[in-house]
């Protein structure tokens, strides 16, 4: 995680971020790169530049709250869900309801900047729920809908 928000609520000055000072941090998706902008632990806000290699897949997982996404180059495309085939391109915006759930794929590679409320869940093969890090999704921000 390279940014997070600072603990002390009081403290109300501005938070600088240098992306291009940053490195980019390997997720645990085969092609998918991150750079945290902004992360709080508190309430699952993040904000992420996310850099995918050619033909990198972000799984099948679902939008707990809206998701947006900006592409700043390459393509992201809906390989299956409601929206199958679905392409946003350099310069285009998406925006994703809460509840939405599908399989991304950046068939030609591409940089994001993606805006998440709350984590994604990740669906696994052996029906686990997790967050991107792998960790049981319910455990680590279950609370936060109760809340």
């Amino acid at each position: 995680m390279d940014a997070v928000t600072p603990k002390a609520k009081a403290d109300l000055r501005s938070q600088l971020v240098r992306p291009a000072d940053m490195e980019w941090q390997p997720t645990r998706f085969p092609g998918c790169e991150a750079k945290t902008l902004l992360f709080d632990p508190e309430s699952g806000l993040v904000t992420t530049l996310m850099r995918f290699a050619p033909g990198a897949v972000l799984p099948d997982h679902e939008h707990v709250k809206i998701e947006q996404t900006y592409v700043l180059e390459g393509k992201l495309v809906d390989k299956d869900g409601p929206d199958a085939g679905l392409t946003v391109g350099p310069g285009e915006f998406v925006w994703r309801p809460a509840g939405s759930r599908h399989v991304a794929v950046a068939p030609e590679g591409g940089l994001m900047l993606a805006i998440f409320q709350i984590p994604n869940k990740f669906y696994e093969r052996d029906g686990r729920v997790t967050d991107a890090t792998g960790q049981d999704w319910e455990r680590v921000w279950g609370r936060i809908l109760k809340e």
